[in-house]
């Protein structure tokens, strides 16, 4: 036979079922409630089988920023390599794509517990800026770049062009996160994804690539 055995691929398997348990956990007791015991129970394992793995909390938190969050920003990545559009067309792409991955992994949960518990777990807030913050404001001030280049974006620091399409997201996920839950009314990412994207390309487009 030249198939790996079950048991085998079962034991490979175990560090990712940990990371989709202690995501889960991480979005909906945040970091200093997450247990383990809850995390290993989820993941069908005992709680010296995460140990097994992941030493500490911290670890296994880096490691679900590996295995959840890292991915998705690597296809944005690729969706901004891939593609010839002009940059009003890449932005009006991307930010509904960010949209619809926020609102199908409970990443908004997780940034909320990183905002939230950060003063106490600095570890939380340097991963998370390391691994998810650092290179999305990368990609995004790289584009900008490339399009002011071409003549597409007026002038200015590309890295602050990148934070005023990033903000109003950022302010979606944290409102969806914090005040939805207490009573306040939703908001609709993509909704704010599509709207956002014409209204801050005004700003960004020269006037000859308005229109």
């Amino acid at each position: 036979m030249t198939d790996t055995p079950k048991w085998r691929r079962r034991k490979e398997a175990r560090p990712s079922d940990i990371c989709t348990a202690a995501l889960q956990v991480f979005a909906e007791k945040g970091f200093a409630g997450a247990r383990i015991e809850e995390i290993a129970r989820r993941a069908g394992l005992s709680k010296g089988g995460v140990y097994l793995y992941f030493p500490t909390k911290e670890a296994l938190f880096r490691a679900v920023v590996r295995d959840a969050v890292a991915p998705n920003i690597e296809a944005i990545r690729q969706s901004v390599l891939a593609t010839p559009l002009p940059f009003a067309d890449l932005v009006r792409m991307l930010l509904p794509q960010v949209a619809a991955i926020i609102t199908t992994v409970p990443l908004g949960a997780v940034l909320k517990m990183v905002v939230g518990e950060s003063r106490n777990f600095p570890e939380l807030a340097k991963v998370w800026h390391d691994d998810v913050v650092l290179k999305a404001v990368g990609i995004l001030s790289g584009a900008i770049e490339q399009a002011q280049a071409r003549g597409e974006v007026r002038p200015g620091d590309p890295r602050i062009h990148a934070f005023s399409l990033i903000g109003p997201m950022l302010l979606g996920v944290l409102w969806r996160e914090t005040f939805t839950p207490v009573g306040a009314a939703e908001v609709d990412l993509p909704t704010i994804a599509r709207q956002h994207a014409d209204t801050v390309l005004e700003g960004l487009l020269t006037a000859e690539n308005k229109g």
